[in-house]
């Protein structure tokens, strides 16, 4: 009884120390209540993940921008900044490279946790191979997928549904049109500003004829626009068709936009007599002799702030970006600026819970009120738009969402190869004496060869 008794005692022991040694082998549980989805339909592996939770050890992560307007001064205050102050171990460097560099090689020679992208680039970092399927994080980090505005996540899923369907970006910011303008210019000419109304392209020519002069030796200019690929992007105007690649321009939508920046060079003094016709920001900001500029949100409002601490300021607002009369209500294309998660990153789960933050309603607040449409669906956000960034203190920011946006245009992978053809056409047009026939015929045979080129080079797209 007394063997029987001790040997029944040593197999307790030993199944309790087993079971105590399961136990402390087993991967901690660090996600949280907030973060760990327990859905019962993901598969196992997924539902027992493990990851480790944002700010329980120190951290640096690197960050990294493809493109895009995104000085220091909103790297700081939207992303480094907030994180340091809600994760006091965690900080977000920038990897700035020297502008020679292409996003190529910086790529190839670094691993950025997080990398920031526009619209414009998303095809050019696939073909890197640096952006992770976000798919799993997504799942396993409980990310609501819904609150994201649905004109910028059903781009960001349109790129990839005829092929893997991969989650390749999480929207960060809508970049929306507007037109700025110059009041201190308006003033000057005695021409009254615009105002919340949104103008038809035949009003603004008008009001731009009267900007376009000479006085005291300086020349101003009524009215910059980004030329061909602005416009088109009220119509939402593919370049090159997205089944063959080849050019799309032979359309009447297309034929409206070369006609409309046609008429903008016809106006009196716009194309100075040395030929210069291509006008831009620093013509706006910092020379100030542009009386109307009509581009992105995001191209302007940082600049004019990192302007404004340098010390320059000029008196400027902003109006609803003009479209074609038998469009109005709607503003141009709102262009995707997106957060992703390196493939080759040690720290995704860190730097995906990075992302999640920035998409809180905390984050995109302090997005909205320093100068930045949020991603997210907030129409309460509106209200805060603008509050934080002293530039833009007592400008007409309510107008800035005047107008319904338009989804961006599919953007081929061929498309920013073949950009250079449209500032060409728009060269034609201004100063080469192309009818605009001829510039959408030239343009488009132009196109046509470098895509020849293309598929050679990046293949069947």
């Amino acid at each position: 009884m007394k063997k029987f008794t001790f040997g029944l005692i040593i197999i307790v022991l030993l199944t309790m120390v087993t079971a105590c040694a399961g136990k402390s082998n087993a991967p901690a549980n660090t996600s949280g209540d907030s973060t760990q989805n327990t859905s019962t339909d993901q598969p196992a592996e997924t539902q027992q993940a493990d990851f480790k939770k944002l700010g329980d050890e120190p951290l640096t992560l690197t960050f990294f921008s493809t493109s895009g307007t995104f000085p220091d001064v909103e790297f700081n205050t939207l992303i480094a900044d907030p994180i340091k102050k809600k994760y006091p171990n965690v900080t977000i460097e920038r990897i700035t490279p020297a502008a020679t560099t292409t996003n190529e090689e910086v790529l190839s020679t670094h691993v950025p946790d997080i990398i920031y992208s526009s619209s414009s680039s998303h095809q050019r970092i696939i073909r890197t191979g640096a952006y992770e399927d976000l798919r799993e994080l997504i799942k396993r980090h409980n990310f609501d997928e819904s609150r994201i505005k649905p004109i910028l996540y059903d781009y960001i899923k349109d790129i990839t549904k005829d092929k893997g369907g991969e989650i390749y970006a999480i929207p960060f910011n809508a970049n929306q049109h507007v037109l700025y303008y110059n009041k201190d210019i308006f003033d000057k000419f005695g021409v009254p500003y615009p105002d919340e109304k949104q103008l038809t392209w035949d009003e603004v020519l008008e009001i731009a004829a009267k900007l376009t002069r000479t006085e005291n030796g300086v020349h101003y200019i009524g009215l910059s626009v980004d030329n061909l690929t602005g416009l088109s992007k009220g119509l939402g105007l593919s370049y090159v068709d997205r089944e063959t690649g080849n050019a799309a321009l032979d359309t009447p939508e297309w034929l409206r936009v070369f006609e409309l920046n046609k008429r903008i060079f016809e106006i009196p003094g716009y194309v100075t007599p040395d030929n210069t016709w291509n006008w831009g920001r620093d013509q706006f900001m910092k020379d100030q002799v542009i009386g109307m500029r009509v581009t992105w949100l995001a191209n302007m409002v940082g600049p004019l702030e990192e302007l404004r601490q340098q010390g320059v300021e000029f008196n400027w607002d902003i109006a609803p970006a003009p479209n074609f009369s038998d469009q109005l209500g709607k503003t141009r294309e709102a262009q995707i600026h997106s957060l992703s998660v390196n493939s080759q990153s040690k720290h995704k789960d860190e730097a995906f819970q990075v992302i999640a933050e920035i998409l809180s309603d905390e984050g995109q607040t302090i997005l909205a009120r320093n100068g930045r449409v949020p991603a997210v669906i907030n129409p309460e956000l509106e209200k805060e738009y603008g509050l934080d960034i002293p530039v833009l203190q007592g400008k007409s920011v309510q107008n800035v969402f005047i107008g319904e946006p338009l989804q961006e245009h599919y953007i081929h992978p061929y498309e920013l190869e073949i950009t250079t053809r449209l500032t060409e056409a728009a060269e034609d047009l201004a100063i080469n004496g192309l009818d605009v026939n001829s510039a959408i015929r030239k343009a488009t045979d132009a196109i046509n060869k470098d895509v020849e080129t293309l598929r050679t080079t990046l293949g069947d797209q």
